[in-house]
């Protein structure tokens, strides 16, 4: 089953509510200060590497309404704001559930709450300008800059993504991009440079996080009684990781 099949057989909720796996408060995880964190179910992609597994499928995760975000939400407003954070709507993939990730994101924008979306952008066409008004950050997941290795990575293509990025540069959204290196799949000379070369090409872009593959998810899979697939991959070593950075350097992407 491909990207798009996996796209129009997820149930889709009903109108004011939404499917989660989960909420979180974590630091300097997705996005500035300390956030809350929401996870949708459901994913069109197959990452050879995804953290968040158990999201994948919608009906695995658990119904609830906007109105009951926002009261957890609620719960921890306070703590978030003198920490310099907000909430972070992440999944899965939540453009998924466009509807509800677009009031979730509105409601806490017109509290005052700043507000993230954690996407990898397949799904871009979903987010309506509006939506992106109440987004004050998009953490945009770019796996690969070949479409070859980028579809043997996620089973999705790599055009809808570049598109959305472009979209968000337009619209001058504040972007962090985010690429994971791992050795053997996304670590290709000639890639990497071209990812360096259209990212330092979106003057939306703040920053760019290079993040080293890790197997730490790997007893998730476990758990859930399926075989992680790079199990025999190694994290990248010191010298690939300084690299990469290099060639991102290079090509004047912020921060490097």
């Amino acid at each position: 089953m491909n990207a798009r099949d996996r796209v129009s057989r997820q149930a889709r909720p009903v109108p004011g509510t939404g499917v989660i796996e989960s909420w979180d408060v974590s630091i300097g995880v997705d996005g500035p200060g300390t956030r809350f964190t929401l996870f949708t179910c459901g994913c069109p992609l197959r990452c050879l590497y995804c953290h968040n597994p158990e999201t994948w499928r919608m009906r695995d995760g658990r119904r609830v309404t906007v109105d009951e975000v926002m009261d957890e939400i609620g719960e921890y407003r306070h703590f978030i704001e003198a920490a310099g954070g907000g909430v972070t709507v992440s999944g899965g993939e939540p453009l998924l559930q466009a509807d509800f990730t677009a009031e979730v994101l509105h409601r806490c924008h017109e509290i005052g709450l700043h507000t993230v979306l954690d996407t990898s952008g397949l799904l871009g066409e979903r987010a309506t300008d509006a939506m992106l008004a109440d987004t004050d950050l998009v953490l945009l997941d770019i796996k690969s800059f070949n479409p070859a290795a980028y579809r043997r990575l996620t089973d999705g293509p790599l055009a809808p993504t570049l598109r959305f990025a472009k979209r968000l540069a337009e619209l001058r959204r504040p972007t962090w991009a985010r690429f994971v290196l791992v050795p053997g799949l996304t670590d290709d000379p000639e890639d990497i440079d071209g990812l360096a070369w259209f990212v330092a090409g979106l003057d939306n872009v703040e920053r760019v996080d290079i993040l080293p593959y890790h197997r730490l998810t790997a007893a998730k899979y476990r758990r859930l009684g399926r075989p992680y697939p790079l199990a025999g991959v190694a994290p990248p070593d010191r010298v690939l990781l300084d690299r990469v950075h290099a060639r991102f350097r290079f090509h004047g992407v912020p921060g490097f």
